[in-house]
């Protein structure tokens, strides 16, 4: 086992901070103003929260400094989770647009 120095010093972590900040004040101003249809927004949204996880699991969670195979164990995994959570939550944002919201 060797170790590898991964310290790059507080200043990337508050990049990727202010980066989350960012994507959550983006995730909150389309939750308001919702310009998207529903299954859109939905998809935005998905996609805005995978970006955020991927910067949270990879600095934060220091991941990025990991063996190649726990990273594809990794994503293949999301990966998974992200084909079971389509067949739940997409039906659902389509009823929403056939029945409406009461």
């Amino acid at each position: 086992m060797h170790d590898v120095a991964h310290d790059y010093g507080k200043g990337q972590y508050f990049w990727v901070w202010g980066a989350l900040l960012l994507l959550t004040g983006v995730e909150v101003w389309l939750g308001y103003r919702q310009i998207f249809e529903p299954v859109h927004m939905l998809q935005v949204l998905l996609v805005l929260s995978i970006i955020k996880s991927a910067l949270i699991i990879g600095y934060f969670m220091h991941l990025k400094f990991e063996t190649a195979l726990m990273r594809w164990v990794l994503v293949f995994s999301v990966t998974a989770c992200f084909i079971i959570m389509f067949f739940f939550f997409f039906p659902d944002a389509d009823r929403i647009i056939r029945l409406g919201v009461k």
